[in-house]
């Protein structure tokens, strides 16, 4: 077999790859908001036990999203119009935002700033998402 014979295969572990590691940062990002009224009734610090226990997973899907990323961009970017062009260089923006948010929401004290840096997190998160589906035509 030679190289060009596995393209496919290999484009297809790229996607899934990169969906998958989407699905555990965004998709994880819902589902701990969508608990955390349950949560907060279990004890005083069980939103932070929750929130140790998915940064354990969320994180390293991150790394792998950038990861992924990089190699989506040299597999796919070149030939593409301007627009598909500005439209990953807003993306890529919205990624690190998404990621520096989260950070933030790791070390924020205050619950305004948990909210603030949470939202922020995850709004940019599930943006990201939706331009990468654009981006993938």
């Amino acid at each position: 077999m030679t190289i060009a014979q596995l393209a496919p295969a290999i484009g297809g572990l790229r996607l899934s790859l990169h969906v998958l590691a989407a699905t555990v940062w965004v998709g994880g990002q819902l589902t701990v908001a969508g608990l955390l009224p349950t949560v907060r009734r279990l004890g005083e610090d069980g939103a932070r036990r929750i929130a140790r226990a998915f940064a354990r997973i969320s994180w390293p899907a991150y790394a792998v999203l950038l990861a992924t990323g990089i190699w989506n961009v040299t597999a796919v970017s070149s030939g593409q119009p301007t627009s598909w062009q500005i439209l990953l260089g807003v993306k890529i923006s919205v990624v690190v935002v998404a990621g520096l948010a989260a950070w933030l929401h790791g070390r924020a004290k205050s619950p305004t700033w948990l909210g603030v840096w949470g939202a922020a997190a995850g709004l940019a998160s599930v943006t990201a998402l939706v331009m990468g589906v654009f981006l993938a035509g």
